[in-house]
């Protein structure tokens, strides 16, 4: 029997084969490098432990450092990440992580440089939980993880004001709940304190990279003033985005004063008529989010309660930093564990 040496690219068997076996290389390179990273890591905790115990029993000093490191050096020339600072990191990263029945079986979850920024930015054992499991669980890379940090993801998303978890499905609901901030840091529009609704919505759109960067960096801007037509009158959206990470519209509604209940109505009207007359077959349900001066959370709670719409509440700040009331509000160490195991843990 002949054989057919002109396979048809475009074949459905063969696009079929064509995947799996992609797919399993890209498997093959992921555990390859999960495999190395543990191995490393396992490594630099041995010689955190070895250099802690060490200095404690024999009353080494701080020099042994020098040394090692040196000494390493001269024997792999040429060798990376055995440098003083990071020798030091390693010593540092057992006595933080060695008696932390929390963080100790996290150890091997993520890459050394990504631990060592959750190290150096974050102090709690929650947080640092929080993003070591976010890290692995949604793929972040170290700057992805930087701006969650810098953009208070964990603080965020223990006081994010949504119903996501009740309107969205679960391959959507993690992400709008990471992409909701409680409140958002405008700071950036250089406007004062007196300022209109169309003030505010112009300012955005003359800045808007540095907007889109407050949600996360998978969304689009899709315009302002966004048109719909319905019963033959004209409504307008203020702003709207897509994410492509989603696959959802994002309507956004800007308000320079306190929260009102009636604007939960109005943004579940924008959002049916964006699923039924703008939302591509493909796509998930549209995403809407209020962002206000001002907000009293138990009149949000009860305006979102019974809700069908996926909607979130936010404030505004034209400050960098998170309001200070709003620490006050953080849940205890328990309920953080709970909602961070309900975010993250599950596979």
């Amino acid at each position: 029997m002949e054989e057919n040496s002109n396979i048809v690219v475009n074949d459905g068997d063969y696009q079929s084969f064509r995947d799996d076996v992609l797919k399993r290389i890209r498997s093959a390179q992921y555990e390859a490098m999960r495999a190395v990273n543990k191995e490393m890591i396992s490594l630099y905790w041995e010689i955190g432990r070895q250099i802690t115990e060490r200095q404690k029993a024999l009353g080494w000093g701080k020099s042994v450092v020098e040394n090692l490191s040196r000494d390493i050096q001269a024997e792999f020339p040429g060798i990376q990440g055995f440098g003083e600072r990071n020798i030091r990191n390693m010593a540092r990263f057992y006595v933080e992580y060695q008696s932390n029945e929390i963080l100790q079986p996290l150890v091997a979850e993520i890459s050394w440089a990504k631990h060592l920024l959750i190290m150096e930015k974050c102090k709690d054992t929650q947080e640092r939980r929080f993003y070591i499991l976010a890290t692995k669980r949604f793929g972040w890379t170290k700057n992805v993880l930087m701006h969650q940090i810098e953009g208070k993801a964990f603080e965020n998303y223990l006081l994010g004001q949504s119903n996501y978890d009740q309107t969205l499905t679960e391959n959507v609901k993690n992400q709008a709940v990471l992409a909701l901030r409680d409140d958002y840091s405008l700071n950036f529009l250089e406007l004062s304190d007196e300022h209109s609704e169309r003030d505010l919505e112009l300012s955005i759109v003359r800045n808007i990279r540095a907007f889109l960067n407050e949600f996360g960096n998978d969304f689009t801007f899709l315009g302002n003033q966004y048109r719909l037509e319905v019963g033959g009158q004209e409504y307008f959206i203020d702003l709207l985005l897509y994410s492509r990470q989603m696959q959802s519209l994002v309507a956004i509604e800007l308000k320079v004063g306190e929260f009102k209940p009636e604007y939960k109505g109005k943004m579940e009207f924008y959002l049916n008529v964006l699923d039924d007359t703008v939302k591509l077959a493909h796509e998930n349900p549209s995403i809407g989010i209020i962002i206000c001066k001002e907000k009293n959370r138990t009149i949000v709670e009860y305006a979102l309660r019974h809700s069908s719409s996926p909607i979130g509440v936010a404030t505004y700040s034209l400050s960098p930093d998170l309001p200070e009331q709003y620490k006050k509000l953080l849940p205890s160490s328990e309920d953080i564990a709970r909602r961070v195991d309900n975010l993250l843990a599950s596979k």
